[in-house]
């Protein structure tokens, strides 16, 4: 099978694991994995999805400093994958026009100058990973979705790691029989949703062209996508730098621990980030990236209460 490579030289720092983690859920995840070049510190990611041409399969090299990215693509999807790597690494993204108002945020971000908005251009699988991840912790989803795209998805193209895989299309996504979705751990609630979804996926697709907030009045418009969801979708697929993740059993209290050292809801996030409208995303990553937020109280949840809608 041939191989698409290309060399991105952006003139500026790219932090392969930063700008890409939200993409993984696991060590062994069957869509995403992250490897180290030996004994070096250079990352390796691979990434096996679907693309408009076909299934494919991209890997990258960061380079010593993170001033280059090597790129190698294979599958009927490895042109647009190799060709995409700029945008999903964040050239369209404008950390210029950011401007830090507590000294917490300015220290994260002045720590993370690799970072910037990964954009994927796959609007449709984020929603249906998201969809998997309402309302249930993270071991949960991944479980569902390890066996949902281990038994209907398509092995991945190229010398990929072992057990990576290609998600389930829309058509195979609606194939998929309600005890299938039961034997992987999936809720009623979420099978209904899936099943809007996998019946809307060309409308999903093409708000990969829209704005943040046009494309969330997409998403939003479908039963069982709600404000969690969309946002969740954006923050990877779109580059939304404002899709913060309202809903969330964590983020607002993390947000506001760090920022002032209380716990908060939501309305108390939304106040305190005001100030970096259009950014509010950025700022929720950047305190991610920074490290530890709220003190968890008791032991780590084991109920399906995780994230919202």
């Amino acid at each position: 099978m041939s191989a698409v490579e290309r060399t991105w030289k952006p003139g500026y720092p790219v932090d392969l694991v930063a700008i890409l983690g939200p993409l993984s859920r696991g060590p062994r995840y069957r869509t995403f994995r992250f490897e180290r070049v030996g004994s070096t510190s250079v990352p390796v990611v691979w990434w096996a999805t679907s693309t408009p041409h076909g299934p494919g399969t991209l890997r990258l090299v960061g380079q010593p400093g993170g001033g280059s990215v090597h790129a190698t693509s294979w599958g009927p999807g490895a042109p647009w994958l190799a060709d995409g790597v700029p945008t999903l690494l964040g050239a369209t993204d404008v950390p210029e026009d950011f401007t830090p108002v507590h000294p917490v945020v300015a220290e994260a971000f002045r720590r993370v100058p690799g970072w910037r908005m990964l954009r994927t251009r796959r609007p449709f699988d984020a929603c249906v990973a998201a969809v998997i991840e309402q309302k249930v912790t993270g071991h949960e989803a991944m479980r569902a979705w390890q066996s949902l795209v281990g038994k209907f998805g398509e092995p991945a193209p190229g010398p990929v790691p072992d057990g990576m895989a290609i998600p389930p299309s829309a058509k195979e996504w609606r194939g998929i029989s309600d005890a299938d979705f039961h034997r992987a751990g999936v809720t009623p609630h979420r099978i209904r949703t899936l099943r809007v979804v996998a019946s809307a996926a060309a409308a999903i697709e093409r708000t990969g062209e829209l704005s943040g907030v046009e494309a969330d009045r997409v998403l939003r418009a479908l039963p069982g996508v709600g404000v969690w969801t969309s946002a969740e979708v954006r923050q990877r697929a779109h580059g939304d730098a404002d899709a913060v993740s309202f809903g969330d059993y964590h983020v607002a209290k993390d947000i506001c621990w760090r920022l002032i050292g209380e716990r908060g809801d939501d309305a108390r996030m939304a106040e305190l980030l005001k100030p970096y409208a259009g950014h509010r995303y950025r700022v929720q990553r950047l305190l991610e990236l920074a490290g530890a937020g709220a003190p968890r109280r008791g032991p780590r949840m084991a109920v399906p209460q995780h994230r919202g809608w």
